[in-house]
């Protein structure tokens, strides 16, 4: 079998601020991912939601890594990222909400989180259309000699679109400044990876390309960290994209429908033993970077976010009728027919 062709890594330590950041980024996302569950099961807002739980190291890793300007995006399991880079939970809340003061306006919902001030593209429904997007994202980046480099997310099941192969194609042509990371849970919905491709190996889609590409432990900050990274500097000197197999875990279903009678509960707790959120606060009471006082306050801190997160949303006025035709188009004036 062939070889990926893998980047030279770095060794790195990591300091106290950043395990300590670290650690309250990913409980934010873990607790406020929690509460949306809680709150889709009261039926406080409809449509899909897609929880993040279990994979809160790839964001965490990634913001890390990379620079405030550089471009992100995603699909459709979408909360965490933009809590990740920065984004105040209230706006995440209040559009799962549908409320006008969510982040997209209360019209893109759980699947279409947006903000341009982190540098947050989405947030995509369609399976696979933030792959040529995100390439499309890169181009500008390099057109206009930016030298900022753009994170684009997929899950295992979106490799099997064919545009990520003409996207593939034209980043490595290119030498577009984008890092490829597929956020491999191993399952397509309820449809492992091995009953999809005889390559189960995803770093492996990048080789007829000459992509670099590695498989990446998607449970451990610091792996993500380093690869992403490495893959950064890469794209900084113009020598173009990288994939990288990010190996992760969700702990609940594809989406809050899902019975999960695909997989075991003892391959869910096996996953469990490897939490990112307890390796991080194991590292972190090992070398002394904070006492159990700190972590609760730590703790309270998000508990409190979350908590005003909830009230914002609640509070929040829903989107007027006339909000139907705007956003639309970008000549403000459009003619509608309003009949």
């Amino acid at each position: 079998m062939a070889k990926s062709n893998t980047v030279t890594k770095k060794k790195e330590k990591f300091s106290k601020e950043t395990y300590l950041k670290w650690y309250e980024s990913m409980l934010l996302m873990r607790r406020f991912e929690e509460k949306a569950g809680q709150l889709y099961t009261m039926q406080k807002f409809g449509g899909f939601c897609h929880l993040y739980i279990g994979q809160e190291a790839i964001v965490a890793g990634a913001a890390s890594a990379v620079k405030k300007e550089d471009k992100h995006i995603t699909a459709y399991r979408d909360h965490a990222h933009p809590l990740g880079f920065g984004m105040d939970p209230k706006y995440v809340m209040a559009e799962l909400y549908g409320k006008a003061t969510g982040c997209s306006k209360g019209k893109g919902g759980s699947m279409h989180m947006f903000d341009k001030t982190i540098n947050f593209m989405g947030g995509h429904g369609i399976v696979g259309a933030q792959i040529p997007m995100g390439a499309g994202i890169a181009f500008a980046e390099k057109y206009n000699k930016t030298k900022n480099v753009v994170l684009c997310s997929m899950g295992d099941g979106a490799v099997r679109q064919g545009a990520l192969h003409e996207t593939f194609n034209m980043a490595m042509n290119w030498k577009l400044p984008v890092i490829f990371i597929i956020e491999n849970n191993n399952y397509a919905m309820g449809t492992s990876v091995e009953r999809t491709t005889n390559m189960a190996d995803l770093s492996t889609l990048g080789l007829s390309y000459g992509m670099p590409s590695e498989v990446v432990n998607g449970m451990r900050c610091e792996d993500v960290h380093i690869a992403i990274e490495n893959a950064a500097e890469r794209a900084r000197k113009g020598d173009g994209p990288t994939l990288l197999d990010i190996r992760t875990y969700r702990y609940k279903g594809h989406s809050m429908s899902d019975p999960q009678k695909y997989r075991s509960k003892d391959e869910v707790a096996k996953y469990k033993d490897q939490d990112p959120l307890t390796s991080v606060l194991n590292t972190i009471y090992e070398n002394k970077y904070a006492t159990e006082a700190q972590i609760k306050e730590i703790g309270n801190r998000v508990k409190a976010q979350v908590e005003e997160s909830v009230k914002f949303a609640e509070e929040s006025p829903l989107p007027d009728a006339s909000e139907l035709y705007k956003d639309v188009y970008m000549q403000e004036d459009y003619p509608f027919v309003m009949d």
